[in-house]
Parts: C-alpha cells; sequence; structure tokens
C-alpha cells in the first residue's frame, strides 16, 4: 500500500475524488444519519414547537490527542453537548470540522471518528453538516477540529450565570481536576505512575434529570478552561454575589492531589470536562445531590456582597480566590 494511502495528503482537503472518497469511507461510515448522508451544503433543521434555541461553538487543539479517558474527537463532542446543557437545552445537531495536517495518520483519524461517533450516540446527538481542510505539513499539529451546536430550551426553563441569589447553595457532581491531571501525567515523566484518567463525559441527560426533579435551579456551568474557581468568579460576577466555598467539602481524588502537590497546581484551577457546577435553592440541595451521584458535594454558598469568591479553609481562615491568572497547562481542550 501506498505511503499516501496511509497518511493525510493535500489531495484530501482539496475538494475532488480523493477527498470525496476519504468522506464516504472514514466520515460517513461512523456518523451518517438522514441529514448527513444529503451532503448539502447547508443541513435543514426542522424546529420541534415553539421552544427557544441555544447554539454554541467551540475549538479543540488539545495535546496530546489521545490520552487516559479519551482523545480529541470525544472531547469535541463532550464539550459541544455540555455547554448546551449549562443552558438547560436538550442538544439535537452539531457541525463537525477537521483541520487536518498532511501527513497525519489515517489510522489515527478514523479512531478520532469513531470515537465521535460512539460518544454523539452517547449523548443523543447528530453530527448534520462539517468541513475538511489540510493543511501543509508542519504548519498545524495533526488535527484541530471545530464545533457548533444546537439545542432545544424546554418551556419554563431558565439558567444562567446571572440568576444566583443569597442563600443559593453551590453543588458540583464529582471530584475536581482529573481531565487537566491525566493530561499533564502523559506530557511529563513523572517520578511515580497514576491511574487518573479525563472525566470527559457528555452530561446532557444528567442536567436534565435534574431539571425534571427541582424548579429551584438557577445556574449550571462546567468548569473548564480555569477550572471551579473560575467558573465560580463568572457566576460572582455575573449575578453580582460573593461565594463562599468550603476547602473541606471540594472533592480531590487523592492521585490528584499528589501530581497537584508534586508540580505546585492548584485543583482549584483545574479543568475538568465532565463536571457540573449547579447553583440552586437551598430547599432543592439533597435531592439534586442524591440525583447527582456518590460523589457529588454541596461545595458552597451565594452571600450577598460585592462581586468575589472565597474559600473558608481547613485550618479556620479565609482564603480569597480570584480568576486564574497564569495558564497552568496549555492546549488541555
Amino acid at each position: 500500500m501506498e505511503e499516501t494511502t496511509m497518511t493525510i495528503t493535500m489531495n484530501h482537503g482539496a475538494g475532488g475524488r480523493i477527498m470525496h472518497e476519504f468522506i464516504h469511507a472514514s466520515i460517513l461510515a461512523h456518523l451518517g444519519n438522514d441529514l448527513l448522508l444529503r451532503m448539502d451544503d447547508a443541513a435543514v433543521l426542522e424546529p420541534s414547537g415553539p421552544c427557544k434555541i441555544a447554539m454554541t461553538t467551540d475549538s479543540y487543539v488539545v495535546h496530546p490527542l489521545f490520552f487516559p479517558g479519551g482523545d480529541i474527537g470525544k472531547l469535541a463532542i463532550c464539550g459541544t453537548v455540555n455547554d448546551l446543557s449549562t443552558s438547560g437545552a436538550i442538544p439535537r445537531w452539531l457541525t463537525l470540522s477537521f483541520i487536518l495536517e498532511e501527513g497525519f495518520p489515517l489510522e489515527s483519524l478514523d479512531r478520532i471518528i469513531a470515537s465521535i461517533g460512539a460518544t454523539a450516540r452517547e449523548a443523543g446527538v447528530l453530527i448534520v453538516t462539517g468541513d475538511t481542510k489540510v493543511v501543509e505539513k508542519g504548519k498545524g499539529d495533526g488535527i484541530f477540529i471545530n464545533t457548533a451546536g444546537v439545542g432545544f430550551i424546554p418551556e419554563g426553563v431558565n439558567l444562567s450565570t446571572h440568576n444566583a441569589r443569597p442563600g443559593d447553595s453551590v453543588l458540583i457532581n464529582g471530584p475536581m481536576g482529573n481531565h487537566e491531571a491525566a493530561l499533564f501525567t502523559v506530557r511529563e515523566q513523572l517520578p511515580f505512575t497514576t491511574t487518573i484518567e479525563s472525566d470527559a463525559a457528555p452530561l446532557n441527560h444528567l442536567v436534565q434529570k435534574l431539571l425534571g426533579l427541582s424548579s429551584g435551579i438557577r445556574s449550571v456551568k462546567d468548569p473548564t478552561r480555569g477550572g471551579v474557581a473560575s467558573a465560580l468568579w463568572e457566576i460572582c460576577d455575573h449575578s453580582s454575589v460573593t461565594i463562599t466555598v468550603q476547602e473541606d467539602a471540594l472533592p480531590v481524588d487523592p492521585q490528584v492531589r499528589g501530581v497537584c502537590e508534586l508540580v505546585g497546581f492548584d485543583p482549584m484551577y483545574m479543568a475538568n470536562e465532565g463536571k457540573i457546577i449547579v447553583v440552586c435553592d437551598s430547599d432543592h440541595k439533597e435531592v439534586l445531590l442524591a440525583a447527582m451521584g456518590p460523589g457529588a458535594s454541596c461545595i458552597g454558598t451565594v452571600c450577598e456582597g460585592a462581586p468575589s469568591l472565597t474559600m473558608a479553609t481547613s485550618i479556620g481562615g479565609i482564603r480569597r480566590l480570584s480568576m486564574m491568572e497564569n495558564i497552568q497547562l496549555p492546549r488541555i481542550c
């Protein structure tokens, strides 16, 4: 078999026969559905009822492309689905565009597309349109992915980072920092081995489950880049409130804490790809925590005051938290 059939060439993005054969053999084989298989320049979508529409977009440049618990393809679907879910929307349709570097192995691309298909099926979303471009060898880094997503917000749902109120509780559905820690462990040669995996997961089904249980949810936020601290700061700023978190209530896996202590990372600022922060009426927190699973925790409270984020430390002090100033680890999504 010739090398050109094993790797991406400029012809794979040129619009001719090789590109069309590649789309059918690699992309449609994994992602095909009635809308995508039409192969029109635009997908024609039919809204269901008078719901509000939510739309988001994202780009993915994660390094390495494959990591414990996921890959760039899984990450692209999870990130887009979760961004839609924070608005309370039910994700329906996604776009998918590749920027490929000449020479990128087709076997690796097939693994990524298969992962995209599996994650899209798990989330219950359809890839309905997309694009592929190829850049010369040395002018990319294997593969970059861009997505957009569309979903519908059910009647009566109104989630926003602007909605937090004094007295509300702040919940999280599991331990912080696993995604960034997983990437770090495969990039660096640590003096010990770990079993840390990325927490990347589509959270749309969980969010809809929570909305079905409680009308007291004010905000849902996914703490990706910048971690939990930066996500909470956005809520403080948008809602003009103070949030106080309890250090003892913050869930962190022991192995993640060990990595943080070794290299000086703060788990409050580490990226997550399968976590949501939920701000809710305090009367509803117990039913929501039970539905969020055994790793969930109430980590803080919303208070009156100028926008600020503080931590009540385990030794009885108060620590003021800012938004992340300097990057801890680049290219985490």
